[in-house]
């Protein structure tokens, strides 16, 4: 496993070794002592979650707060996204900065993101199938989010907004600056 840091300290891009031959392929996608030696963090995953979506569907941005914020691994099992971590640590030199990386079936990247950083993602082929593990489990009344078109964010979704699906939880979403702090 191949661990690239991202301009955002804590965030890595994930890039597997994967073995190909006539048959398929396999490839080790977590191995908690590789992890751990890669990115220099102790996490241990609690929760998995996966959903499904067609192109279009932007998720996001969410985190969790206080005592429950979640660190998460993601990754695409099918389709293609764009994954987007925004650094809500309010003491971090990267504050209000975001990463997005291109998460596919085929390029098999994971990225994983610490706690103190919201998170999006919005689906680029016709449908994804959407992987993630969580460090700690979902607690309703610590929801955070941002609005994923913030002004002061600019995070270029690659796609027009006229195109995007957004639950309409998601659009009501606060301003970066109105949000709920993460800690």
């Amino acid at each position: 496993m191949n661990f690239i840091p991202t301009k955002l300290s804590g965030c890595y891009i994930l890039e597997p070794k994967i073995i190909q031959d006539s048959r398929g392929y396999f490839m080790e996608s977590f191995n908690e002592k590789t992890f751990r030696e890669g990115t220099g963090q102790d996490v241990r995953f609690v929760q998995d979650n996966q959903s499904f979506s067609a192109r279009g569907v932007l998720r996001g941005l969410h985190y969790q707060t206080g005592d429950h914020a979640q660190a998460k691994l993601v990754r695409v099992l099918q389709g293609e996204v764009l994954d987007v971590a925004v650094d809500i640590r309010p003491e971090s030199e990267t504050y209000g900065q975001y990463v997005a990386e291109l998460l596919s079936a085929e390029n098999q990247k994971q990225l994983f993101i610490p706690r103190g950083f919201a998170h999006g993602f919005l689906v680029l082929s016709e449908t994804a199938t959407f992987f993630y593990k969580c460090d700690n489990f979902y607690n309703k009344e610590s929801e955070g989010g941002i609005i994923y078109n913030d002004e002061s964010l600019a995070i270029n979704w690659q796609m027009e907004s006229a195109a995007l699906l957004i639950s309409d939880k998601d659009k009501e979403l606060p301003s970066f600056d109105k949000a709920r702090k993460v800690w």
